[in-house]
């Protein structure tokens, strides 16, 4: 009698994205893909259009993970399905999981033409005061998601009530992941020598307290509002830097919020970097100053770093941050809340070491990419059952 066990049933996963850009969506990709069970799973990855030049395609390549590009330009373009559909019948998928507008769209349409199952992660909880032509493409989205995919997943459980209210899921639906950071990137990491490191890469003294934000330069991101609360953080405390991470379309209107400020000296602009962990290490006090967010990932690193948060009180960020124990919420758009929380953290070291600590703590329990996956798991094979897959 063998005793060799039969191996497990392997089904292809085709991960459909907007593109593969620097974005909050397409970096979260890189860990579920470096994690996911190669014994169930062979995943794939199609970005409908380039983004920046694709930079988190030869991330997901290095993992050996088969890269496409369709080039789609519109939601309108006549061929997309038909270009879709071809490429989903010629790596054989047997499930198809979407994010962002048009892969959600177009993809799922696209899955139940070719009668597979297919989820969804909703990433941000969208504002309702929008462009009309933004609203169409909206409730077109929405209007797919209920009608044409099986499981839509949120990446919080208030981005889950939203969603449900906005778009009229039914009950079932829609179900909470939270999503999942590598840990084991911050825990191998020689933070003293990285702080060093960076420090002296971007003009930043060795002894200053730095705030640092990690995100997209769009306005909804708030970044202003710490801008223009750094005077009187300075006042407080002269020795603060302000390091902001990212690129995107409101950086000149960010750098001119800075000279209007007049802490032209104490704000550093350190662009799109692939290396966030480092430029965490480097800091002092994470801030988010936010005016809208599913469940920022970036707040998952930030304790991952072990530092200590100030973030607005919206979407799904109380879910992250229990007021007081790991870090403060504050009210979007007020200056002054900001920079009292700033301030009160600043002035105490002590306080901000405990926080970080038990950031580092409630991160492992909640918001590790071992737990994600194996719920995203046991949520593909529940679909492939149900479609007489398994």
């Amino acid at each position: 009698m063998s005793n060799v066990a039969t191996p497990v049933q392997k089904y292809r996963i085709a991960f459909l994205i907007d593109g593969l850009s620097m974005g909050g969506a397409e970096r979260l990709m890189v860990p579920i893909l470096k994690h996911l069970s190669r014994a169930h799973f062979d995943p794939y990855v199609c970005a409908m259009q380039s983004k920046d030049g694709n930079p988190m395609a030869d991330e997901i390549r290095a993992l050996g993970v088969p890269v496409e590009c369709l080039n789609i330009k519109h939601l309108r373009e006549l061929k997309a399905i038909p270009r879709l559909t071809t490429y989903l019948k010629s790596i054989r998928a047997d499930l198809v999981h979407t994010q962002l507008e048009a892969a959600n769209i177009l993809g799922n349409i696209s899955a139940k033409l070719l009668r597979l199952p297919s989820v969804c992660t909703i990433h941000v909880m969208p504002s309702l005061d929008v462009k009309t032509k933004t609203k169409l493409h909206q409730k077109v989205e929405w209007f797919t998601l209920r009608h044409f995919c099986d499981r839509v997943i949120a990446v919080s459980e208030e981005a889950r009530q939203y969603h449900r209210t906005i778009s009229g899921a039914p009950n079932g639906q829609v179900k909470t992941i939270y999503n999942g950071i590598d840990l084991t990137t911050f825990s191998n990491m020689d933070s003293a020598r990285e702080r060093s490191q960076v420090r002296a890469e971007l003009g930043i003294p060795s002894e200053a307290d730095v705030l640092v934000t990690v995100a997209v330069l769009r306005p909804p991101k708030g970044i202003q509002f710490l801008i223009r609360a750094m005077p009187a953080i300075l006042a407080s405390h002269p020795n603060t830097y302000y390091l902001v991470v990212g690129s995107g379309s409101h950086r000149d209107a960010l750098v001119e919020e800075v000279s209007r400020a007049g802490v032209n000296e104490r704000v550093v602009f350190a662009g799109m970097r692939k290396d966030v962990p480092r430029l965490l290490a480097s800091s002092d006090i994470f801030v988010l100053p936010t005016l809208t967010e599913a469940l920022p990932t970036v707040i998952a690193e930030a304790m991952a770093a072990r530092l200590p948060l100030i973030a607005s009180r919206v979407g799904g960020i109380p879910e992250m941050i229990t007021e007081g124990q790991n870090g403060f919420l504050i009210e979007p758009e007020d200056q002054e809340d900001l920079s009292r929380a700033c301030i009160r953290l600043l002035k105490n070291q002590e306080e901000r070491a405990e926080m970080g600590a038990e950031g580092w703590k409630i991160v492992n329990q909640k918001f590790s990419i071992q737990r994600q996956v194996e719920q995203l798991k046991d949520l593909y094979l529940e679909q492939l059952k149900a479609y007489g897959k398994s």
